[in-house]
C-alpha cells in the first residue's frame, strides 16, 4: 500500500502528467454525462419501462454495453463511437485493394491526415444509415407510442437523426482530444468507460439473484479474475526472434561477428487484438437474416432463426469461434508485413542467426507467425465464447456473464495495459519507479 501511495504521489508531482490525467478524466466525464441525456421528444420514464429486460442479455446487451447504456436510453450518444470504429475498419481493409489509399499510407504524416479525414466522412455516412434504422427499431423493441411525446413523424425523425449523427461526431472529437491532450488512446478509453459503467449494475443484479449463496458469488469472482489473468497473458504474450546486428568498425564498414548488438523481434501471440471478434460479431447477423428470409414456414429457416439469434446458444458460439479463428489468420496476414520486416532488417544490417537476410528471412518470419497464430486464435476464440460457457454451466445471468470474456473484457484489459504503459513511461523518464516496477524512487536531485 505504501508503494502504491508513493507512486500516486510521484504521478501527481509531474505537472505535465497530472494535467493529462485531469484532461482525460474531464473529457470522459463529459461523455458519460451525454450518455444520460435522452433525445428530445422522448419520455425517459416510459422508455425505461419498455427497455427493462430487453437489454440485460443477448445481442441487445452487447449493443448497450459498447455504448455505456446510451443505446437503451435513446441518448444523444445512442450510436456511440462504434460508427467510427466501423469506418476505421473499412478504410483499413480498403487500403489493401485501393492504390490511392496505399499511396496515402506511404506519405507519412500528411497521408495519415488525409486518411483520418476520409474516415471521418465515412463515419458520417454510416451514422446517416444507422440513425434512421435505430429510431425505427425503437418500436420493434417494445417502446410504446406514448414514449414519443411529439409522435414519430418527420418533425421527430429528422432532428433526431441530426442529433444522433452530431453525438457520434462529438464523441469522435472527444476521443481525438483525449489522444492529443490526455493519456492513452481516446477512442478505446471511451469504449472502455462505457463497458465499465455497465459492470456495477450487472454485478448487483447477479448478487441480488444469489443473495442466499455467497459462496457462489465468491466462485464467480475468482473465475472472473482468472479469465482476466488469461486475457492479460494473451495480450502481452510474445515470441522473441533473436536478431544479430553487425558491429560498425572504425573504418565505417560492418563486421559480422559474435560481438555485434543482440536484439529481438517481438512477434505477438495475438497480433490482431480484438479485431477478429469484431469482424466475426458483424457477420453473426447474417445467419439470422437468412433464416428470416427463408421464413418460419421453412424448417431450415426456423432452425437458423432459433439457433443463431441466441448469442448464448451452442450453434451460435460454434460458428462464432470458427469465424474468429479464420479472421485472426486474415487480419494477422494484412497487419504483420513479414516481407517488409525482413527488408527493413536487411537494410539496417541485421540478420537472424542461421537464416539468410532477405526473402529467406521473410519466409522464416511468416512461418513463425503461422505457428503462433494457431494457438493464439484458439485462445482468443475460447475467451470470446467463455461468457456463453459460464452462463450455461453456472447459470450466471447473461448481463453479468458478458463480462467473463469476449470483446468487452479484452478491450478493458488491452486499454488498461496501454494506459499503464504510457503512465509508466512518464514516470521512468522523470527517474521515478514505474507502475509495474518495484524498489525505491530514483528521483534525481540536482
Amino acid at each position: 500500500m505504501k508503494k502504491f501511495i508513493d507512486t500516486i504521489k510521484s504521478i501527481w508531482s509531474i505537472e505535465e502528467l497530472k494535467n493529462k490525467i485531469l484532461v482525460t478524466l474531464g473529457l470522459l466525464l463529459v461523455y458519460r454525462f451525454g450518455a444520460q441525456v435522452s433525445l428530445p421528444g422522448m419520455d425517459y420514464t416510459k422508455l425505461g419501462e419498455a427497455f427493462t429486460g430487453n437489454f440485460d442479455d443477448g445481442l441487445g446487451g452487447l449493443l448497450n454495453m459498447f455504448t455505456g447504456g446510451a443505446f437503451a436510453k435513446a441518448s444523444v450518444f445512442a450510436l456511440g463511437i462504434m460508427p467510427y470504429i466501423s469506418a476505421s475498419i473499412v478504410v483499413q481493409l480498403m487500403g489493401i485493394a485501393i492504390p490511392y489509399l496505399q499511396k496515402l499510407q506511404k506519405e507519412g504524416e500528411s497521408g495519415r491526415k488525409k486518411i483520418t479525414q476520409i474516415t471521418r466522412w465515412l463515419t458520417i455516412l454510416i451514422c446517416l444509415v444507422q440513425a434512421p434504422f435505430y429510431l425505427w427499431g425503437l418500436g420493434a423493441l417494445g417502446v410504446p407510442d406514448a414514449a414519443f411525446t411529439i409522435g414519430k413523424g418527420l418533425d421527430f425523425v429528422i432532428p433526431s437523426v441530426i442529433i444522433l449523427v452530431t453525438g457520434t461526431i462529438f464523441a469522435m472529437w472527444l476521443g481525438e482530444k483525449i489522444t492529443d491532450k490526455g493519456i492513452g488512446n481516446g477512442i478505446s478509453l471511451l469504449i472502455m468507460v462505457g463497458i465499465i459503467a455497465q459492470m456495477p449494475t450487472a454485478f448487483l443484479q447477479e448478487f441480488a439473484s444469489n443473495s442466499g449463496r455467497p459462496m457462489l458469488i465468491l466462485i464467480e469472482i475468482v473465475i472472473w479474475l482468472v479469465i482476466i489473468l488469461a486475457s492479460v497473458m494473451l495480450v502481452m504474450a510474445v515470441r522473441q526472434i533473436p536478431v544479430q546486428y553487425a558491429r560498425r568498425t572504425a573504418t565505417g564498414g560492418y563486421e559480422k561477428n559474435m560481438f555485434g548488438a543482440r536484439q529481438f523481434i517481438p512477434l505477438k501471440l495475438n497480433a490482431s487484438g480484438v479485431m477478429p471478434i469484431i469482424f466475426a460479431q458483424a457477420l453473426m447477423f447474417v445467419p439470422t437474416a437468412i433464416g428470416k428470409g427463408l421464413g418460419t414456414d421453412s424448417s431450415l429457416g426456423a432452425w437458423m432463426t432459433a439457433n443463431f439469434q441466441d448469442v448464448f446458444g451452442l450453434w451460435y458460439n460454434v460458428l462464432f469461434a470458427f469465424l474468429i479463428i479464420i479472421f485472426t489468420y486474415f487480419y494477422t496476414a494484412i497487419t504483420v508485413p513479414t516481407n517488409k520486416m525482413a527488408d527493413d532488417l536487411k537494410r539496417s544490417g541485421g540478420f537472424i542467426p542461421g537464416i539468410r537476410p532477405g526473402g529467406e528471412t521473410g519466409e522464416y518470419l511468416d512461418k513463425i507467425m503461422s505457428q503462433i497464430t494457431l494457438p493464439g486464435s484458439i485462445f482468443l476464440a475460447l475467451i470470446a465464447i467463455f461468457p456463453a460457457i459460464v452462463g450455461t454451466i453456472m447459470g450466471i445471468q447473461q448481463g453479468w456473464a458478458l463480462f467473463f470474456g469476449g470483446t468487452s473484457l479484452l478491450i478493458m484489459v488491452g486499454v488498461a495495459i496501454d494506459t499503464m504503459q504510457q503512465i509508466n513511461s512518464y514516470l521512468l523518464n522523470r527517474h521515478y519507479d514505474g507502475l509495474m516496477k518495484t524498489g525505491k524512487n530514483r528521483k534525481v536531485v540536482a
